[in-house]
């Protein structure tokens, strides 16, 4: 109410000095934009109170974008170690897959041809152990010449060699060289999902040969995606590790993600930004690998001209001040904010308020007296 009082008196006083004689008119009658000229009386009534711009130590927030990542140990391209035509998959991307689940059937002729050498090469063996072991107690009495018994012995070992490289080859195509025998070989071998995550990308077709260096399928795991961040040099010193921030997408900017800076990149690129990676604090299955984000980071410690919020006032949409042109004469300037924090404004063009006078308090009094004030 007493607010109000005071405003209604100064806006009282002002239509009166309208009044006043020629000769008064003629003393202010340079026009200055923006300009108020109070009374004695009307300036007491204001209690207006100018101070200088001061120095405060206010957070400032950095305005940053990147996208969505995931770590190279996350994504897992599939492959045919040996090749072969595409006879069953129904992956599509999007889709959901779990550890050790089968994705697809492969069949070829060659794996007819490696489950036989390795059946064949395991009886061979079975053979040249005992014709080994035979002929190193005949040597053992000389009852045979030390030729026979190293060829015996060459044989048996080439064998060994033979069929364990045989059986990493069938381990290759997820067949177990335990379990096969001449009952259970098969054209077909089954590939399996190597990650808890989701499909990315399917390469291949139905009835489609791939060669072992073709990737039919990829997939991520979601479990550990983080933001990527792209800081420009000069901003670089302002963050640390452990640093917090929020996130959000175009799509939904009032949807907040928090965040936490983990890593940040010794390598400048081309266009002097390095990559800074921080951890989702809580996922969100709506995020995917690869979309693009922005970010608010709050720094603090940084030195800025500020004014107090009460020496700030809004009209149409702008914020202005109030300087002190004179004896109790003000101007109204617009002045670009920032950061506000602890009743106090960042200002931005701080240029234009240098070593000058500005309107601490009762600025909002002035503003509607100025848009008051008759024509």
């Amino acid at each position: 109410m007493k607010n109000m009082i005071t405003l209604f008196s100064l806006l009282l006083l002002v239509s009166c000095g309208s009044k006043k004689t020629e000769s008064e008119s003629k003393e202010t009658s340079t026009p200055v934009k923006n300009q108020i000229s109070l009374t004695d009386v009307q300036f007491n009534s204001a209690g207006i109170v100018t101070g200088k711009m001061e120095s405060r130590n206010i957070s400032t927030l950095l305005k940053v974008n990147g996208k969505i990542d995931v770590p190279p140990q996350n994504m897992i391209s599939v492959s045919v170690p040996l090749g072969g035509y595409l006879k069953l998959t129904k992956l599509l991307p999007g889709m959901h897959v779990r550890k050790g689940e089968p994705i697809a059937v492969i069949e070829d002729q060659q794996y007819i041809q490696l489950q036989q050498d390795y059946l064949t090469t395991k009886i061979k063996l079975e053979y040249s152990e005992a014709d080994y072991f035979r002929q190193k107690e005949l040597n053992k009495t000389k009852a045979n010449s030390d030729k026979v018994f190293q060829q015996a012995q060459m044989e048996y070992n080439t064998l060994k060699i033979t069929l364990s490289a045989l059986s990493e080859k069938l381990k290759l195509i997820n067949i177990n060289p335990q379990t096969l025998s001449e009952n259970n070989i098969s054209k077909n071998v089954s590939i399996y999902s190597p990650i808890d995550g989701y499909v990315s990308k399917v390469n291949v077709n139905i009835g489609k040969y791939v060669n072992p260096t073709e990737i039919l399928f990829e997939l991520v795991n979601t479990a550990d995606i983080h933001l990527n961040l792209k800081i420009f040099e000069k901003d670089l010193s302002l963050l640390s590790i452990g640093q917090k921030l929020v996130a959000y997408t175009n799509n939904q900017p009032d949807k907040k993600h928090a965040c936490e800076i983990i890593l940040i990149s010794q390598d400048l690129t081309a266009e002097r930004t390095a990559d800074v990676h921080c951890h989702f604090e809580d996922f969100d299955k709506t995020l995917l690998p690869g979309m693009y984000m922005n970010a608010e980071i709050r720094v603090s410690g940084v030195q800025t001209p500020a004014l107090q919020e009460e020496a700030v006032v809004n009209y149409e949409g702008k914020n202005y001040a109030f300087v002190v042109n004179g004896n109790h004469q003000y101007q109204m300037i617009e002045i670009e904010t920032g950061t506000k924090e602890k009743g106090f404004i960042e200002t931005k063009n701080s240029a234009v308020f240098a070593g000058k006078q500005v309107v601490l308090k009762g600025a909002y009094t002035l503003l509607m007296a100025l848009k008051n004030k008759p024509e």
